[in-house]
């Protein structure tokens, strides 16, 4: 059977149904875990004409007057529906190639938004031409915290590069937190990125550095997100924060179903966070860039964890995670195409085009059998799959 036959077949029901059925209503119990997705910027129509590409990228003042402003603020909508938190300013907005001017409008547009699950915001100091000592880089995270903060954001402090591009050692990556965090007030979330999803990240965190630095004010860190792909680590670091009520924010996207479940289910703590409750214990919460993708199936599946039924919890979650494998495949970093391409398909957008045209790293026999996995994990609602089966070529 072709792909475009194994889709349409796919199409022809819903698989969460039974799910729905089963579980009924939506508890008003607190969920389980915290999720906040990361989500992807949209651009117009009128951006098809641009040259820009991964590797002759444009400045943000060419890119932004191309941005497609409502139908990214829509995409945020879309994932507070499904009872998802924000992580704005992100990796999966492009942070890192599009600089604070857009991150900071990002920002102002999610916090009009008001969330009722709260957003997370991503500081750095990439508003600064140059930077030329430690003191500097650090002031600048804090202005750039202080902002997150006055907009109503928790703010999480993203990898500086400007530390391995100076060769810091242990001593010096401390020495930068430990001036940053004396200049903002809690909490702050630290993120651990990795070599898949920006490169010279390998360096980071040298020596015990992040141990020392989660140490340093556990009253103002309130925890870390870890986006190393590195499923035994995380469950290591979180057996060393828990003790000391801090948290594990997973942004592992291709281990998630079993870190968000955790190795016990038993919580051993609690804190006001983005307005909620946030539990600590044997277990990761979420702040993930496959929930884009995945919000539909994640919501059910957190219901499904709330309410203690960790079987129907797997069944949900494991088309999820072929999902998240084939999304986050080589280049990992590309996985922004799939998220792109996936909104596109059910009709949240008018085009699968991303800044500096991401979306053509990845080719239409990839695009197919995403569409197909997509369907096959409950990605789309009954509507969306409707208007796809009519489609001419869905997928």
């Amino acid at each position: 059977m072709t792909l475009h036959k194994q889709l349409l077949h796919a199409l022809e029901s819903d698989p969460l149904a039974e799910h729905h059925v089963a579980l009924g209503a939506q508890s008003n119990a607190a969920p389980a875990r915290r999720l906040f997705a990361a989500g992807h910027v949209v651009m117009a129509d009128s951006y098809s004409g641009s040259p820009h590409t991964p590797d002759s990228p444009g400045t943000p003042d060419e890119i932004e007057p191309h941005v497609d402003w409502d139908a990214t603020r829509a995409g945020r909508e879309y994932l507070m529906n499904h009872g998802m938190g924000i992580a704005e300013a992100m990796d999966t907005a492009q942070r890192f190639q599009l600089g604070w001017t857009l991150s900071k409008r990002l920002i102002e547009e999610t916090a009009q938004l008001s969330p009722p699950a709260g957003f997370i915001a991503g500081a750095c100091a990439d508003h600064l031409d140059q930077i030329g000592s430690a003191k500097e880089l650090a002031e600048g995270v804090a202005t750039q915290v202080h902002f997150i903060r006055a907009a109503g954001g928790l703010p999480i402090l993203l990898p500086l590069p400007w530390l391995v591009q100076n060769s810091c050692d242990e001593e010096s990556f401390v020495s930068v937190y430990t001036q940053i965090l004396s200049k903002v007030d809690g909490p702050v979330l630290i993120h651990w990125l990795g070599q898949p999803f920006l490169a010279g990240m390998e360096r980071y965190f040298p020596g015990d550095s992040f141990q020392r630095v989660m140490a340093l004010d556990r009253t103002k860190v309130a925890g870390v997100k870890l986006s190393l792909l590195d499923e035994a680590f995380e469950c290591a670091v979180r057996r060393e924060l828990t003790p000391h009520g801090q948290v594990v924010f997973t942004g592992d996207d291709l281990n998630f179903p079993a870190l968000l479940e955790g190795g016990s289910q038993e919580v051993l703590g609690s804190s006001e966070f983005a307005g909620s409750p946030l539990t600590c214990g044997d277990f990761s919460h979420g702040l993930l860039g496959v929930l884009d993708a995945i919000a539909r199936p994640a919501a059910l599946a957190m219901h499904a964890l709330t309410a203690g039924d960790r079987v129907r919890y797997h069944a949900i979650m494991e088309p999820c995670a072929e999902l998240g494998a084939l999304l986050f495949s080589h280049p990992t970093w590309a996985y922004r195409a799939g998220l792109a391409h996936l909104a596109w398909l059910a009709g949240r957008q008018a085009n699968p085009m991303l800044p500096n045209h991401e979306e053509a790293i990845r080719d239409t026999d990839f695009n197919q059998r995403l569409a197909l996995l997509a369907a096959r994990a409950g990605v789309f609602s009954d509507g969306e799959r409707a208007a796809m089966a009519s489609s001419s070529e869905p997928g």
